[in-house]
């Protein structure tokens, strides 16, 4: 049986051009644009996925505005700083520039950014008792922190909020609004993102059933030790496996 080999090149960039670089860059948050349209995980127009550019400043690849998931492609994501200056003509959506650049500006580790307003998401983020310890999925993202609600968000003060409140954590729930998870690559926080979709789906279809069996936060934590040194190599070998799904279905969206 042949065993798939992990593509040492596509985390690893110390080998590109500053343009091959880029363009990996563009084809995985294209990829992650159609894959959450494909899992349904779309909002209209309304939701946002990123990515921070290398080299100085905080500038980062969004999905341009006014287009639905399905239709994002390499080319046609807008580079945006962190002031809000974008590289083309087109209208901006100043939530998804204040969500992301607060993140990318002060999370160094934080390259990939995915932001979503799903049914379940939202209905776990408005719940009193948030995201609880039922499933293997909830272990997969502990610890998730929480950001209390302020109205859209358009504010450049709440940058600094948003900031504070995610601290070190890979995943967060925006009360009464949806779900942010970030990572190191596409990679990482696209998993991460799956795994906090599906926690919040399990939780509210175990809720219908009456009582669940909540675990400590003690297991949490022993299943982040068990399955964080791997997580990198587990979230790549997932990424690729997507792509050459998408590669099947569509591959316009690295165009």
């Amino acid at each position: 049986m042949s065993v798939h080999k992990l593509d040492p090149n596509r985390s690893d960039q110390s080998n590109m051009s500053a343009d091959e670089a880029e363009w990996r860059l563009r084809v995985d948050v294209a990829a992650a644009c159609r894959l959450a349209a494909l899992y349904g995980w779309d909002d209209q127009i309304a939701t946002h996925i990123t990515a921070r550019l290398p080299g100085e400043g905080h500038r980062f690849l969004i999905n341009p505005f006014g287009f639905y998931f399905e239709e994002v492609t390499a080319s046609s994501l807008m580079i945006l700083d962190e002031h809000g200056n974008a590289d083309r003509e087109g209208p901006l959506n100043l939530a998804g520039f204040t969500v992301h650049s607060a993140i990318h500006m002060n999370r160094e580790d934080a390259h990939a950014v995915v932001h979503l307003h799903t049914v379940a998401g939202i209905a776990v983020s408005a719940s009193k008792g948030g995201l609880r310890n039922i499933s293997h999925n909830t272990m997969m993202v502990y610890p998730v922190v929480y950001h209390d609600w302020e109205g859209v968000v358009i504010n450049p003060d709440e940058r600094g909020r948003l900031a504070r409140d995610i601290g070190t954590a890979n995943a967060m729930l925006l009360r009464n609004h949806g779900s942010l998870t970030v990572g190191r690559t596409m990679a990482e926080a696209f998993q991460r993102a799956y795994f906090l979709q599906r926690a919040c789906e399990v939780q509210v279809a175990a809720a219908a059933q009456g009582d669940l069996i909540e675990q400590p936060d003690s297991i949490s934590e022993l299943v982040q030790r068990q399955t964080s040194t791997k997580f990198a190599d587990s979230s790549m070998l997932n990424w690729e496996a997507l792509l050459r799904k998408l590669d099947r279905l569509d591959p316009s969206f690295r165009n």
